[in-house]
């Protein structure tokens, strides 16, 4: 994944810096390295870390969010998300016009003109109206009309640019706002460069808008997981699926971060580092979303916007008004809502997508998977995050659903996450692969054909991966997504992947007979086994011994403690009854 250093002038001012004051955040953890059917397993860390493609922070981010987040007071994290992210996106799209207006006035000469607006449009830059621009709003910063000039500045850009009709905030006017925060936070603003033509190769924006998305999801808690699924969550799905070329669906997404990270991914591989493949990679893919929530689809368009992302994101609601009814998709990404009960499945007993059985009234989880097999198309693959008891339950009808999509042979491979990765529950979580073309061939983008795999499935377990990043979130490191993905790929007949092998404790490829022995459970914790230990060849009675003997040692240091504790509390006039 691309790198990113701190140019000397986005630094934050020390007068900004001065005004915001303190604050506090956390900071994702490190990249490794990893093979197929080696895992390694569950090192512990927290605090900051200098450098991570997974959690997308360098420290930079940190220290924005930290002064803008002093800078919120006691407004509602869900009401100052808008606040801060639409005035980032505003500062984006004015230093992008600003940049490309500056090379148009070196070539009047020539007969460019800076202030026509098909010249922006031309190279795929917003036009920005000169009471938009980021400039006027940065010297009216302290007065006492700025909420207005800036709800102005979002009209106008809008009227301009229909493709943001209805995606940025305008109601910075409003009187619970406090003004003078709102100047500060232009301020702070202002020593970020978002949009210049260096910073947007850096996607300096990309990655303090994704920052600031997952630390408005951790204060909002529940709330957060409407719009942001965890990045490290996301990658292993991308990294997983390998989304090279094809149509890209996600029915429920959010902010729009699967779409982000599977043009990341095909960036990274294209020539090896990002370099220069941006338009390759949005070519390469056709994007297409939809979601429910008004605010939340408006961040995903925004998310989409600052990355020069081209896609069809739609608003509703994906199980009563399916905005892509005759989409067949060849890469299928998502992470619906767990165990969602207010669904109206009362009203959608007979529909289409209800092949392999009508899910229960008051639990979507297998709503949400038939919809996704109704969506693949012929070759397609898809990969979902749900509750962990989507692979056991057999409540209402779920046993009967899940048996019917194994006997179909579509279930490739299931993976046990890690408890807490998401801000959004404690509850445990499962990834699904499912595939139609399980008899080798190769999925959209690629050519070499893959092992015919009909008849088994792969389970993996990796509950035991992952660090702490603070004292409530884990997060899987490049390392663990990588060890994952390597041996899916090498399950499945990847070449460069290495040869796959069963790993007790961790992974294996189980026939379609073994399920039908466990009731068509798919919890990988049932067939992977028990990790091996290794044998330390100390004698059972020699251990035993010296075990007795550093058992008696520490009760007699107990024993000398509690003495040396009484001791002191006599001194102190107080006696141990």
């Amino acid at each position: 994944m691309r790198q990113f250093e701190l140019l000397p002038s986005e630094e934050p001012t020390p007068e900004a810096a001065g005004a915001a004051g303190g604050g506090s955040a956390s900071s994702p953890g490190p990249a490794g390295g990893g093979g197929a059917g080696s895992p390694r397993r569950g090192r512990r860390g927290s605090g900051a870390r200098t450098n991570s493609s997974n959690g997308a922070t360098v420290g930079y981010e940190r220290q924005l969010w930290q002064m803008a987040d002093a800078l919120r007071g006691s407004m509602d994290a869900a009401e100052y998300k808008h606040v801060v992210l639409g005035l980032i996106f505003l500062k984006y799209i004015s230093d992008a016009f600003e940049d490309q207006h500056a090379k148009l006035e070196a070539e009047c000469a020539q007969g460019a003109d800076p202030e026509d607006p098909d010249e922006y449009r031309a190279v795929n830059i917003f036009w920005v109206p000169p009471e938009a621009r980021w400039a006027r709003l940065q010297q009216n910063a302290r007065q006492p009309d700025i909420g207005q000039l800036i709800d102005q500045a979002m009209l106008t850009v809008e009227r301009d640019n229909p493709s943001l009709k209805g995606v940025v905030p305008k109601d910075y006017a409003r009187p619970a706002l406090d003004k003078q925060r709102l100047g500060q936070l232009i301020d702070l603003i202002t020593n970020i460069r978002v949009g210049d033509q260096e910073a947007r190769a850096k996607d300096v924006l990309g990655r303090v808008y994704e920052y600031f998305l997952g630390q408005f999801a951790s204060a909002e808690g529940k709330r957060g997981g409407e719009f942001y699924t965890p990045r490290c969550v996301v990658k292993l799905l991308v990294e997983m699926l390998e989304p090279f070329q094809g149509r890209v669906y996600d029915p429920c997404c959010g902010s729009s971060g699967m779409f982000v990270q599977s043009v990341e991914f095909i960036e990274a591989h294209a020539t090896g580092n990002g370099n220069g493949a941006s338009g390759r990679a949005r070519a390469q893919i056709s994007i297409y979303g939809q979601e429910l929530n008004y605010t939340t689809w408006r961040l995903a368009k925004m998310n989409l916007a600052i990355r020069g992302i081209e896609g069809q994101i739609e608003q509703g609601d994906t199980f009563h008004n399916d905005r892509f009814p005759d989409l067949k998709a060849d890469f299928i990404l998502a992470n619906p809502p767990f165990n969602m009960k207010d669904w109206g499945g009362d009203r959608l007993r007979q529909d289409k997508r209800w092949k392999f059985g009508i899910p229960p009234v008051r639990n979507a989880n297998f709503a949400w998977v038939q919809h996704i097999i109704h969506h693949l198309a012929p070759t397609g693959y898809a990969g979902f995050v749900l509750a962990n008891g989507s692979m056991s339950s057999n409540q209402s009808g779920e046993g009967e659903i899940r048996k019917s999509i194994v006997e179909a042979d579509l279930v490739d491979c299931m993976v046990a996450l890690p408890g807490q990765l998401f801000y959004t529950t404690q509850i445990p979580a499962c990834l699904w692969f499912l595939g139609r073309a399980r008899d080798g061939r190769p999925p959209s983008g690629q050519k070499k054909t893959l092992r015919d795999r009909r008849g088994e499935v792969l389970f993996i377990d990796a509950r035991k991966m992952g660090q702490m990043v603070d004292r409530t979130h884990r997060e899987l490191t490049d390392e663990d997504i990588q060890t994952i993905a390597r041996t899916y790929h090498a399950w499945r007949g990847e070449e460069q992947a290495g040869q796959y092998a069963d790993v007790p404790g961790f992974c294996k490829s189980a026939t379609l007979e073994e399920i039908r022995k466990h009731g068509h459970v798919l919890t990988p914790g049932r067939y992977v086994g028990a990790e091996v230990q290794e044998d330390d060849d100390e004698p059972f009675e020699e251990k035993m011994r010296r075990l007795v003997a550093q058992l008696r040692e520490q009760q007699a240091e107990a024993a000398r403690l509690d003495a040396e504790t009484e001791a002191n509390l006599r001194e102190l006039g107080y006696e141990l009854r």
